[in-house]
């Protein structure tokens, strides 16, 4: 009898067989329902993968987490991004710290990643089972019962990393686990508005968003897209208010500051700009540092004359552009999938979860990690990040119990 099943072929599944080692690695069968495992690796990051992220300290970087803050920090104690890079490095896949503190292999192509998770795990001699869906988990006296499509299996002990689909979820409860309702954590915001209409492709560098309702703000780089707006920014507040804007059904107002100054200073910035182009075109001039097309979008909605030069422009001109700038009011009305990234809040209940080993506290030698967990985060590496530390912690668990 193989000791060991591992339900799902994402990151924490074949990060905990790729660290089992050869004894344990050779007593283990991995189940994979898709004939092409690690996708989400495969895409994260347009297809360069974002590995993890240059937080080193837990207690900062459990900050980056809506969902499994606490439980995390204990987590990422015992393993952190820090380690993370020194494990793929170690099997000769160098990794590289952007600008913005993700990482991502110095190939820039997610199949370094996964041609090395797949390789650490062969060298453990686990078995891999590509296209076996498993139906059903039935736990007998000292044993699991797994049955999928081409048969029934026993083990002894499950690792449960599937993803967060209702199968899954399904299973867990079944096995007498509670199950907080999943919802989507990272999407991006849907918006018909004239000020947007055919911007499609138009970023910013920096804006402020907040939502009113919820009493909660983000800032980061925004972009416009053809169903609305998106970005880092976009999707720290979709992440941070999963919860409220799923009970808002997706229907709720943004304010937007799309200039690093407030309201008054703006206006203060604009007149001085206006002192000293007084001759220069209102439209051919953008005195901001965003693209020429989104500045003569918010002229003409003002609206501004198009044969205007600034010494023209008037108070109540140079107040509504100032408004519209710094407090623009957009309606959201639904949201869309970020890529194919697709993240969620919900899950398994964390109070039934021993993070010291990530064992079930409900049904003993069963583990769980992954997104298959009430955790989420932002876009960033963070999620990978929970899945890698998850996955190497049960591993070692395994090796301390059976070794």
């Amino acid at each position: 009898m193989k000791k060991i099943a591992i339900i799902g072929g994402g990151a924490a599944g074949f990060f905990t067989a790729a660290n089992l080692g050869k004894e344990l690695g050779s007593q283990t069968v991995l189940f994979e329902q898709s004939s092409a495992p690690l996708q989400k690796v495969s895409v994260s990051g347009g297809g360069r993968c974002n590995v993890t992220h240059a937080c080193f300290d837990p207690k900062e970087l459990v900050e980056f987490y809506p969902r499994g803050k606490k439980e995390l920090r204990s987590v990422f104690h015992q393993f952190q991004p820090g380690d993370t890079m020194e494990w793929f490095e170690s099997r000769k896949v160098p990794l590289k710290i952007e600008d913005d503190n993700r990482i991502f292999p110095v190939s820039d192509n997610s199949m370094s990643i996964i041609e090395c998770l797949m390789n650490e795990t062969e060298k453990n001699l686990v078995e891999i089972k590509l296209s076996e869906t498993v139906q059903k988990i039935s736990k007998k006296e000292h044993s699991f019962l797994i049955e999928t499509k081409s048969g029934s299996y026993k083990f002894e002990t499950v690792i449960f990393t599937p993803g967060s689909s209702n199968k899954s979820m399904e299973i867990l409860r079944n096995l007498g686990h509670g199950i907080v309702k999943p919802i989507p954590s990272l999407f991006t915001f849907n918006i018909k508005d004239k000020r947007l209409k055919d911007l499609m492709g138009i970023s910013f560098e920096w804006a402020e968003i907040s939502i009113p309702q919820i009493k909660m703000e983000a800032e980061g780089p925004m972009l416009i897209t053809h169903w609305g707006l998106s970005g880092p920014g976009i999707l720290r507040l979709s992440a941070w208010g999963a919860i409220e804007l799923n009970r808002l059904n997706y229907e709720f107002e943004i304010k937007i500051n799309f200039v690093q100054k407030e309201y008054e200073a703006c206006c203060e910035f604009l007149n001085e700009f206006k002192l000293e182009n007084g001759k220069k075109s209102v439209y051919k001039i953008n005195p901001f540092g965003f693209p020429k097309r989104f500045w003569q979008r918010i002229l003409e909605i003002t609206p501004i004359p198009t044969d205007l030069t600034y010494s023209h422009l008037t108070k109540n001109q140079l107040e509504k552009i100032a408004s519209e700038l710094t407090k623009g009011i957009y309606q959201v009305k639904g949201k869309s999938t970020f890529k194919e990234e697709f993240v969620t809040a919900g899950g398994v209940d964390l109070k039934e979860i021993n993070f010291k080993k990530m064992e079930s506290k409900i049904v003993p030698n069963l583990f769980i990690a992954g997104e298959i967990l009430n955790i989420d985060a932002i876009t960033g590496g963070f999620n990978f990040q929970a899945c890698w530390s998850e996955g190497f912690i049960i591993s070692e668990t395994l090796k301390n119990e059976f070794l």
